[in-house]
This record gives C-alpha cells, sequence and structure tokens, in this order.
C-alpha cells in the first residue's frame, strides 16, 4: 500500500469518552497530499454518539466514513478495499482519481457564486474555512479576517437572508 494511503479510525470508547479523536482528524484532513477514509467503530453503545461523527466527518471535513461494529469487521473492510483496488488494476484504495478533484472544483464553484466573491476570494475563503457548511457557520469576524468587511458582509447576508 502506498506511504500516502491513510485509515484513521474511530475506536467505540473514542466516541464514547469525547471530543479528542477530532483533532487527529483535522490533522490528517490538513495533510492534502494524504487521501484516506475514518472507519468507525458504531456499537449499541456508541449509537448514539455516532450521528454528530458523521456530521463532523462527512459534512465539515468532506471525508469517507464507514461504520463498522468491531475491530476485525475494520480488518476485514480494509483487506477488501485493497484487494478490490488492485484488482481493478490500482495500487491504492484510498487515492480517488476525479472524484475528489471535482468536489474540491464544485465547492469552489459554489463559493463563486456568491455576489463579490471571485476565484481568487474563494480560494482564500476556502483555505480558512474548507466546507460549505463552515464558511455559512463563520462569524462575521472571521470572515472579515480572511475577505476585508465589504466581502464578508456580502458572505454573511448571503447565507443568512437565503
Amino acid at each position: 500500500m502506498s506511504n500516502r494511503a491513510c485509515v484513521l479510525y474511530i475506536s467505540e470508547s473514542d466516541l464514547v469518552s469525547g471530543n479528542a479523536f477530532k483533532r487527529r482528524l483535522v490533522r490528517f484532513r490538513k495533510a492534502s497530499n494524504l487521501k484516506g477514509v475514518v472507519i468507525a467503530e458504531r456499537t449499541r453503545i456508541s449509537d448514539q454518539y455516532f450521528p454528530p461523527v458523521q456530521n463532523f466527518v462527512v459534512l465539515e471535513l468532506g471525508m469517507a466514513l464507514l461504520p463498522v461494529t468491531s475491530q476485525s469487521e475494520a480488518a476485514q473492510l480494509i483487506f477488501h478495499l485493497v484487494q478490490e483496488r488492485s484488482r481493478e488494476g490500482g495500487s491504492n484504495p484510498f487515492i480517488s482519481k476525479k472524484r475528489c478533484h471535482l468536489s474540491e472544483a464544485s465547492i469552489l464553484q459554489t463559493v463563486q457564486r456568491i455576489p463579490g466573491v471571485g476565484r481568487v476570494k474563494a480560494l482564500q475563503l476556502l483555505q480558512y474555512f474548507p466546507s460549505i457548511q463552515q464558511l455559512s457557520n463563520a462569524s462575521l469576524r472571521d470572515l472579515e479576517a480572511v475577505v476585508g468587511r465589504g466581502i464578508a458582509n456580502n458572505i454573511h447576508l448571503f447565507f443568512t437572508e437565503t
């Protein structure tokens, strides 16, 4: 497997004990040259804690999340991912081809639809707010720090009035 592939595993105890695992996920997400998947142990005990994790991983970080019921199921899943990719002729099951670039391009195009935001400002915004949800929830002060007062007001109005 390539040294650029990564699997992040969130155990049942991680889910139940709090949000410490979020730092690992954010650190991984910021390492843009890595591609990977998050595997979370979803059991009867951790089931009530799963929806917020799902929102964080999928909506805020834009990463793939695969629920499993045990560590052995996670190991089998990883084995099958590698095996399937090998059959397809690729060597790394975690590096997607065009799909990743298409989603990043569509997010960029979406941000550019905000009045007063061109390509340069959109790229600046996405460096600080990597998802549409984070951008829409950003405070006016945070937006001003990135793009200035005028455009920050446009962005804030765009998300609060629509």
